[in-house]
């Protein structure tokens, strides 16, 4: 799955185009490397977004189609920030 659709659909970002600006302005990472939307997300890749000063890291654990509300809090798990 694309990085801007898995973000969106673990809800970590509302809506798909602006994952998209995310990815294109190199607000967000994997593995930590800078990673374009159309990069394939795969289980086990840590992704790191950047909110303005705040940040937020996720270890990907599943990659489905779809995800309802209470499903999407369990495709990734929150990591502790890079200091």
């Amino acid at each position: 799955m694309r990085l801007d659709k898995y973000l969106k659909v673990a809800r970590l970002i509302k809506r798909r185009t602006v994952a998209n600006d995310a990815c294109d302005g190199d607000r967000v990472t994997v593995n930590g490397r800078e990673a374009k939307a159309s990069y394939q997300v795969k289980v086990g890749d840590v992704i790191g977004i950047t909110f303005g000063n705040r940040s937020v890291r996720v270890k990907v654990l599943a990659v489905p189609e779809f995800a309802n509300k209470e499903q999407a809090a369990l495709l990734y798990e929150e990591l502790p920030a890079e200091e």
